[in-house]
């Protein structure tokens, strides 16, 4: 019985990833079918194309747990290596062009009225932000920057420059740590029987 249940799951995850890899060798990939949607949305005048671009786009997006407003102002092509999977893009934001953005960047504005780099980013061309990197605020990134994987860059940065994290603190302990997980319901049970 057991056999017969792996064969049939592994079956079915064959025949899933089989259906998605004809899906994008049929239709392109995400990132592919969504850039060409948001073309057809800024190239046409009629109304419900229009509307029908935005719709397929917002379901790209959403498959992706993407968002790209079509406010953002992209102005030239964009690699996505590893595709749309949870970029974020500030609707006020500034992309130039030939810029490679890998998967988990934010690119978001800051609209408190009160804080110091309050506005969208401004993103120069030939820019590579490398995944999971956060670019936050009014802030301008010059042309030919480098953003390393996992930067928060809340400032502005020059051409020609290369951004990285510092590297990572090793902090030794006397006695071994206990890492057990505690869901939310047993952490929140516990403090209430505590009191």
């Amino acid at each position: 019985m057991i056999a017969e249940e792996r064969r049939d799951f592994m079956f079915t995850g064959l025949k899933k990833r089989l259906l998605e890899t004809a899906k994008n060798i049929l239709l392109g990939n995400d990132a592919a079918r969504f850039w060409t949607y948001r073309e057809k949305y800024f190239r046409t005048k009629n109304g419900l194309l229009r509307m029908y671009y935005k719709y397929r786009c917002a379901v790209i997006l959403r498959r992706n747990n993407a968002a790209i407003p079509m406010d953002t102002v992209i102005k030239g092509k964009i690699y996505l290596p590893h595709g749309l999977n949870g970029i974020l893009f500030s609707q006020g934001a500034v992309i130039g062009k030939n810029c490679t953005i890998f998967h988990q960047v934010s690119i978001g504005s800051i609209t408190l009225p009160d804080a110091q780099k309050s506005g969208a980013p401004v993103i120069g061309d030939n820019v590579y932000i490398g995944a999971g990197a956060k670019i936050i605020g009014g802030v301008r990134i010059g042309n030919n920057v480098r953003i390393g994987a996992g930067c928060v860059v809340v400032e502005d940065v020059p051409d020609n420059c290369t951004v990285v994290m510092p590297k990572p603190r090793i902090i030794r302990h006397e006695k071994p740590k206990d890492n057990t997980f505690i869901s939310w319901e047993d952490f929140s049970a516990k403090n209430k029987s505590d009191k």
